[in-house]
């Protein structure tokens, strides 16, 4: 983990496998986590980045959804660093 980045690997993970861990993942997130990197890649289709970035954009914890890290992986904003 970078200081303040938790990173979240959903590889071969179906959709309701990768909502329980990012669920997980946000209740885990500390005051000192800003941002937590979703690493779903996207050769094998686009369910999971799809999913991130509709069900989590809406999220009470999730300040805003970031996609610019790369076709692989979300950034979910939880606070401004």
């Amino acid at each position: 983990m970078v200081a303040g980045i938790m990173e979240v690997d959903l590889h071969g993970k179906n959709t309701y496998q990768a909502k329980v861990t990012l669920d997980a993942a946000l209740r885990r997130a500390s005051g000192g986590t800003y941002r937590i990197r979703c690493i779903h890649g996207f050769h094998g289709g686009t369910a999971l980045r799809d999913m991130v970035r509709e069900e989590y954009g809406k999220h009470p914890r999730v300040l805003r959804v970031e996609t610019g890290v790369g076709p692989g992986a979300t950034d979910l904003v939880l606070r401004e660093f």
